[in-house]
This record gives structure tokens, C-alpha cells and sequence, in this order.
């Protein structure tokens, strides 16, 4: 089984920081893509920020300069800078990766929970 457990959501006002983590553990045999997406109320889930595996990181457009994504082994992160009331919204990390062995490799899509932030006034 893999599990992917966010943590470091909260609450903050415009212009505050905070910083995501996300832990992915289990039988895990090689991590392809770790990410981040995010989902504000009432709207589409979008995408944030990726890692690739080579450390190639790729944000959209609203977080750029602001977001910072990095990677720890088997942990990613999310630095938010600058935060906007905008940003608010459920905060979800993925990761592409695989189980198995060389031999038999299986890879999928993993998500976490979800972790809420509020950027308000």
C-alpha cells in the first residue's frame, strides 16, 4: 500500500507564508513526478506546481514567483510566499510513481487527503 500524508495547512493573512509538506511512504519502488494541485470552492481542481525526478520544475502561472516546490527523497514540498486571498482553496499532493520491482513495474497516480488554506483579512 503507499499513502501520501499532507500536513502544514492553516490559516493566514495576505502577504504571510506557509509551507506544505507532503510524505509519501509504503512499497514504494521508484517516484516518477511529485506534485501539487489545488481546489477553490466552487471551482476546478488545478494544477500548482510539479517536480520531475531530474529536479525540473514546472508551476502555472498564478503561483509563479511566489511558490517554490522542492523534494526530499520521498517527501515534497510546497514554500507559498506572498500569499493572495486568492490562493485560498484545498491543497492536494500527488505523485507519480511505481510499485513492484524492475521486473514488474506497476505505476499510478497517488493522492493525499487534502490539506486547507486560507488566506483572509
Amino acid at each position: 500500500q503507499v499513502q501520501l500524508v499532507e500536513s502544514g495547512g492553516g490559516l493566514v493573512q495576505p502577504g504571510g507564508s506557509l509551507r506544505l509538506s507532503c510524505a509519501a511512504s509504503g512499497s514504494i519502488f521508484r517516484i516518477y513526478v511529485m506534485g501539487w494541485y489545488r481546489q477553490a470552492p466552487g471551482k476546478q481542481r488545478e494544477l500548482v506546481a510539479t517536480l520531475t525526478n531530474s529536479g525540473s520544475p514546472n508551476y502555472a502561472d498564478s503561483p509563479k514567483g511566489r511558490f517554490t516546490i522542492s523534494r526530499d527523497k520521498n517527501t515534497v514540498y510546497l514554500q507559498m510566499n506572498s500569499l493572495e486571498p486568492e490562493d485560498t482553496a484545498v491543497y492536494y499532493c500527488y505523485a507519480d510513481l511505481s510499485t513492484g520491482s524492475e521486473i514488474t513495474e506497476f505505476i499510478n497516480r497517488y493522492w493525499g487527503q487534502g490539506t486547507q488554506v486560507t488566506v483572509f483579512s
